[in-house]
């Protein structure tokens, strides 16, 4: 069944409104603690910034302190319940790690999403051989994953693409990442056989970006990227980085504008949908033969 709207995002609609609301009453933080009888301002800071789940006593006295006229204030509340709601999305997408559990709250409220990879296949479209493969190379540098229950929650996350009304997916890929790397050639025919059956999915697109591809004026993304839009058009659009260490969410306009137009651009030159998907049939017949194309850059010389 597809979720509410998507706790993380209530999260940060709320806060930004209520950003918008105090400095409209040209109040500062300290202002408006004093005004509660709040011990600190990290309190209000964090709902603010969405970066906890508000308490909707809280919120009342907040819109109480910035004089919210009645229609405003119901909707701002109904935001709030969203936002502090919590028990039917943890059942509904079971024991996740933090990280991962950001990841599928944004998934299974969106409408659109667009990813971009230049090295690894995308979470929502690896097999359980693959998935297994990378979060267990993973543990090299966070030992604490338990892999067992990660490729549970992986796997989980992708129900989403299966669902009745499924988000419209779009996964833009590197030609690197169609590559079996150093994985098992096992495991990799399974996974370039799971990307020819998804990409032949009507609401889920895969174009593939080819090595020589020069996207405008050959600019390159530093890193993947996953962009996400949702039913409500006033929730903000969001982008997420994955990084070693952490992830980086992304909701002001710019920044999101920003890697909107990259998605344009790496679309530009990617593959068609057909020239993808034959390209994928041919690795997946080159893999179930023990075969896989040479990578033009092992012969290139070091830059560094």
């Amino acid at each position: 069944m597809p979720l509410s709207s998507s706790p993380v995002i209530r999260r940060a609609r709320l806060g930004a409104e209520l950003r918008q609301l105090r400095r409209r009453r040209s109040l500062t933080l300290e202002q408006v603690c004093g005004l509660l009888g709040w011990a600190s301002t990290s309190k209000l800071s964090r709902v603010e910034l969405g970066q906890s789940r508000p308490d909707l006593a809280d919120v009342l006295d907040l819109l109480d302190v910035y004089q919210v006229s009645p229609p405003q204030r119901d909707a701002l509340i109904v935001i709030a319940r969203d936002a502090a709601t919590s028990r039917g999305w943890w059942r509904t997408l079971g024991e996740m790690h933090e990280r991962q559990r950001t990841y599928a709250e944004l998934e299974a409220g969106a409408a659109a999403i667009v990813e971009y990879q230049p090295a690894v296949v995308p979470g929502l479209l690896q097999s359980p051989g693959y998935a297994r493969q990378r979060i267990a190379a993973g543990r090299l540098l966070h030992p604490e994953v338990d892999v067992d229950a990660d490729v549970r929650a992986r796997l989980m996350r992708q129900e989403v693409l299966r669902r009745a009304d499924p988000p419209r997916y779009t996964a833009l890929l590197d030609e690197r990442a169609c590559d079996q790397g150093g994985g098992s050639p096992e495991v990799w025919r399974e996974q370039v056989a799971h990307l020819v059956a998804l990409a032949d999915l009507p609401h889920v697109t895969v174009r593939v970006v080819p090595r020589a591809a020069v996207p405008r004026a050959g600019l390159h993304p530093l890193t993947g990227y996953s962009s996400y839009a949702f039913p409500d058009p006033a929730d903000p659009r969001t982008v997420m980085l994955e990084t070693l260490t952490a992830d980086v969410r992304l909701v002001s306009e710019a920044d999101v504008a920003r890697y909107e137009r990259m998605s344009d651009w790496l679309a530009s030159v990617a593959l068609g949908g057909d020239e993808t998907r034959a390209l994928l049939r041919d690795r997946a017949a080159a893999a179930a033969n023990g075969h896989h194309p040479p990578d033009p850059a092992a012969a290139a010389p070091s830059e560094g």
